[in-house]
């Protein structure tokens, strides 16, 4: 099972404030919205990584199938926004033979670079994406958050109602 990666943020109190002004749906949509972008900046650094793992002798890419996807589940379950990062296809390959689809075909493969196994040591590309942007994914997120709600607010004075 993977690790849960949790920080908190401290020194945020006009953004705080602004998203007390605003309507739990604003606040859902540009939250999401900011999250995304947060969450691009991780993949690409993945993409990144992997890309040196990449056998170019074969049409299969693993960096092709590094991807962002809305966390359905954490969502119902708590009601806070997540992104998944990883590696599309799954584990499994289902058709016989293991025939190479090209770049974007399956890379089951990617785990055993990500974790190792009991003859080859863990050169993992995913964990380090996050590790090493926490920062840079942090503030991405607070700035485009603050730019939406300032969006919203805007929009809504021009309207006349509430953001």
């Amino acid at each position: 099972m993977a690790d849960d990666i949790q920080f908190s943020i401290i020194g945020l109190d006009a953004l705080l404030g602004k998203i007390g002004s605003i309507k739990q749906e604003t606040r859902r949509k540009t939250g999401r919205a900011a999250l995304r972008k947060a969450a691009n900046l991780v993949r690409d650094a993945a993409k990144q990584n992997a890309e040196r793992l990449d056998d170019p002798a074969t049409g299969r890419s693993i960096a092709d199938n590094v991807a962002i996807k809305w966390n359905t589940k954490h969502f119902k379950r708590t009601g806070d926004p997540a992104f998944r990062v990883g590696v599309r296809h799954g584990s499994k390959v289902e058709k016989k033979g293991n025939p190479d689809e090209g770049a974007a075909g399956p890379t089951p493969h990617w785990r055993f670079w990500e974790l190792g196994t009991e003859k080859m040591r863990a050169q993992p590309f995913l964990r380090p994406a996050l590790e090493k942007n926490i920062n840079p994914v942090t503030d991405t997120f607070i700035r485009e958050f603050d730019k939406g709600i300032d969006r919203a607010i805007k929009r809504a004075k021009k309207k006349g109602g509430i953001a």
